[in-house]
């Protein structure tokens, strides 16, 4: 059966998350679902790359989904189908979610398990923006970039990230590798910015906020590190929005769209 990969990028305010659940609101994937069914007049089933939660943002994300029918207006060469087929859906979805682009791909192919690395960021500013309200993490107290950028190197040292993750997930294993961790100044916004294999549920948000307590001196690089050995997610902070976070990047090996 053909398979397709598809890139979205969303606006995660108005949303109960990424993937669809039970008792929840609505969801990027059930809006991209239902705009599939508008569109071809089939229903899909939509597998995700990277979950994000309720009111989590994305510059990029992917679904891959396998159908019989053609696609439509999948027609002609050099990718004019599949512009119809993503300014079509486009039309049809809700101003904050978009289709960057529709693959195909071998059947075999998984944008959850083929995926070598996600990026995420986290965005904070200090001087009050209207125009950064739904996208920083409004934060009006000095920080110790310097400490806040050793606590950073510290995650890099460490694979088991028990006590950042949140209660009542569902992995098999806490244990995840870390390639990049850095704090930096990106516009007008002080800016988490993370790189690893997988990432658990919470997890992002939560090295944040402890870190943030770090850059503000009320926890030391010490007790920093006790906190990872502990295992406990009531030894870390979670204290922080989800309007802040983006998935920015989720990465397949080189060649891996050929």
């Amino acid at each position: 059966m053909p398979r397709y990969f598809l890139e979205v990028f969303y606006k995660g305010t108005n949303y109960s998350g990424f993937q669809m659940q039970r008792n929840t609101g609505k969801t990027i994937q059930a809006e991209i679902e239902k705009a599939f069914f508008i569109l071809q007049r089939d229903p899909v089933l939509l597998t995700s790359s990277s979950r994000t939660d309720a009111g989590v943002h994305a510059l990029q994300n992917f679904f891959h989904f396998d159908t019989m029918h053609p696609l439509h207006l999948w027609k002609g060469t050099g990718g004019g189908g599949e512009a119809q087929f993503v300014y079509k859906m486009n039309a049809i979805l809700p101003g904050d979610i978009v289709i960057k682009k529709l693959v195909p791909v071998k059947e075999d192919a998984h944008c959850r398990f083929d995926a070598i690395s996600r990026e995420y960021k986290y965005f904070i500013y200090r001087h009050k923006d209207p125009f950064l309200k739904e996208r920083a993490f409004y934060f009006p107290y000095k920080l110790d970039v310097e400490k806040l950028n050793e606590a950073a190197a510290v995650v890099k040292g460490y694979t088991d990230f028990t006590s950042f993750s949140k209660r009542n997930t569902q992995v098999k294993t806490f244990i995840c590798d870390i390639i990049e961790s850095s704090w930096m100044r990106e516009d007008n916004c002080l800016v988490y910015s993370v790189k690893g294999n997988r990432f658990l549920r919470g997890m992002v948000r939560a090295l944040t906020a402890t870190m943030l307590k770090i850059g503000r001196n009320k926890m030391s690089l010490e007790e920093f590190h006790h906190v990872i050995l502990a295992k406990d997610c009531t030894k870390a902070s979670f204290a922080v929005p989800p309007h802040g976070l983006f998935l920015v990047a989720v990465n397949f090996p080189s060649n891996y769209f050929q």
